[in-house]
């Protein structure tokens, strides 16, 4: 199985290197890969009043995104995303069309008006990619505060976590069909 981690609008290479290397930890029997090309923002998914993007229009344009049965493919990008029912997402799933997207934006400490922090910012990356891509494989959210698939209504949730599967899911997740190791 291949992981397509993909750029959606311009994002740095460090960060999707980064990423590439964390899913890697957390799925180390999973090819990770990293296209060069992005794909742009679609215009569509823009909301003017809100000033953010529909992340389950972005979800569909990654769908279209070449891929065998078995690869997932995470869309990476800096818009602020949401839902209809949310004021935002850190990021979105679809578990069928084996699709994801993050959004950075509010990952960085210089939205909350703090110092940037990159480390900090780095692992919040890394968990919501994680739990992303937990859900592509068939994981709903973890009650267990600690676990990497917790749901993150806050960047408070998303630091308390971790970057790591509790017992449960990891079991759910190795038993998961489709995650075919």
């Amino acid at each position: 199985m291949e992981i397509a981690v993909l750029p959606v609008g311009a994002v740095e290479g460090e960060i999707l290197e980064y990423l590439c290397r964390a899913l890697q930890k957390a799925f180390p029997e999973i090819i990770i890969k990293s296209p060069r090309e992005a794909i742009p923002l679609p215009t569509e998914a823009y909301n003017a009043i809100r000033e953010q993007y529909d992340s389950s229009i972005i979800l569909s344009k990654l769908r279209s995104f070449p891929k065998s049965e078995t690869d997932r493919v995470l869309g990476v990008t800096e818009a602020d995303l949401y839902v209809p029912s949310m004021n935002f997402v850190f990021g979105e799933a679809h578990q069928l069309w084996g699709v994801a997207v993050i959004s950075l934006r509010r990952l960085r400490q210089e939205f909350y008006e703090q110092p940037s922090e990159k480390r900090l910012f780095l692992e919040r990356c890394a968990k919501e990619a994680t739990h992303e891509i937990g859900h592509t494989l068939g994981l709903s959210h973890c009650s267990d505060s600690t676990c990497v698939m917790f749901f993150s209504n806050s960047i408070e949730d998303t630091d308390r976590k971790t970057s790591s599967f509790c017992k449960k899911c990891e079991k759910s997740l190795n038993a998961a069909p489709s995650h075919n190791l």
